[in-house]
């Protein structure tokens, strides 16, 4: 039997050559997966996201029923939403205690605020609207984050890899949630140049981060050398192709040219439909990104323009998962494998639903070594 430390590298050896478009000896399967563990464990959703012991717990141990998967393993982190100074309703708060938590959009960054970040920069205006607005307990969340570290190395003293050793965003956003999605699109044509320079302390501070994040992971020899970059609603089907050009993909490509930069890949988490965004992701340099769909994009228009060039992550929809049955689970993710070859992370679209079935996901991770 394999040691944990064995089972580690083996399988950030067979991430990485999906990574480089090598033939691993198997496809890499990679678990997103929260409030499906707590259901299927029939663990109380409340308690679930209130204690990052067990919320870790019931992951490790839904993952190790799963079979041999490369990662990755963490707590429920529902309140990292809040980044984007958005509201989240708590089981066992807000909501009764076996219901989803739920982002709650609402105006909590104003508009004179875009003076404020002008003048004293990003930092200070979010940290006021988290603690003064949204009301968090900042002391509370930074000692629930301490355990990250120890549940970190249990997982991969397990043999399960993180995906990823830097994190960046998507810097509108945190105008888009904050602001309310209408009146951020109201503030794009009544006051582009002011949002645009907005966008830029943002930006900068942010990237500022990201190289020293990188810097860090480099010091320490994290692996993977991948940026997780994510867009929740980033595809230009939200916006116009003008504003979309100048507001979203410029700054996304900013991110991915700093990873570059610094010698790390970038990881697109894209949810929602960037199908007729796809050419501009031919800007992005080969064989250094990876684009992570959560179902519906079209892996044929992915295909025609980005094989070989960026690797694909996903995209096993959550209606599968939830709806379908362990053989077409199976046959989907046999047919992604056949149509994308090496260069594939066979995974969820982004995370794995509440409702999933236990045998769905498991037909998932089966399906990744075609047994």
């Amino acid at each position: 039997m394999k040691t944990g430390k064995e089972l580690y590298q083996e399988h950030m050896d067979r991430y990485m050559k999906a990574l480089r478009f090598e033939k691993p000896d198997r496809t890499p399967v990679i678990i997103n997966a929260d409030s499906f563990c707590a259901v299927h464990k029939g663990v109380k959703m409340s308690d679930f996201v209130s204690n990052p012991e067990l919320s870790f717990q019931t992951v490790f141990d839904t993952v190790q029923e799963l079979g041999d998967v490369e990662g990755s393993v963490s707590p429920a982190n529902p309140l990292c939403f809040t980044a984007l100074l958005t509201k989240v309703k708590l089981p066992g708060k807000e909501l009764p205690d076996n219901v989803m938590w739920q982002i709650v959009e609402e105006e909590t960054l104003r508009v004179e605020d875009y003076d404020a970040i002008l003048e004293k920069g990003w930092q200070p205006v979010m940290q006021d609207v988290l603690a003064n607005r949204l009301g968090l307990d900042m002391a509370a969340m930074g000692d629930s984050m301490k355990f990250m570290p120890m549940a970190t190395q249990k997982a991969m003293d397990a043999g399960y890899i993180g995906t990823s050793s830097a994190f960046m965003g998507n810097v509108t956003e945190h105008l888009s949630f904050g602001r309310s999605y209408p009146k951020f699109i109201k503030d794009l044509y009544k006051m582009p140049d002011k949002v645009d320079a907005v966008l830029d302390v943002i930006e900068q501070e942010n990237l500022e981060q990201l190289r020293q994040q990188i810097r860090t992971a480099k010091e320490n020899n994290s692996m993977p050398p991948v940026v997780f970059g994510g867009s929740a609603r980033g595809a230009s089907e939200f916006f116009t192709p003008k504003l979309w050009e100048r507001f979203i993909w410029r700054r996304v490509k900013k991110v991915a040219e700093t990873a570059i930069e610094e010698g790390f890949m970038i990881s697109f988490h894209v949810d929602s439909d960037w199908t007729r965004d796809l050419e501009y992701f031919t800007e992005i340099p080969a064989k250094m990104g990876i684009f992570e769909s959560d179902g519906v994009t079209s892996k044929e228009k992915f295909l025609k323009l980005l094989e070989g060039k960026m690797v694909f992550k996903g995209d096993v929809p959550a209606g599968l998962l939830a709806l379908g049955t362990p053989d077409e689970v199976y046959n989907y993710c046999i047919k992604l494998k056949s149509d994308i070859g090496n260069g594939l992370i066979l995974s969820s679209g982004c995370t794995i639903p509440m409702n999933a079935k236990f045998e769905n996901v498991k037909a998932m991770v089966a399906a990744a070594s075609g047994k």
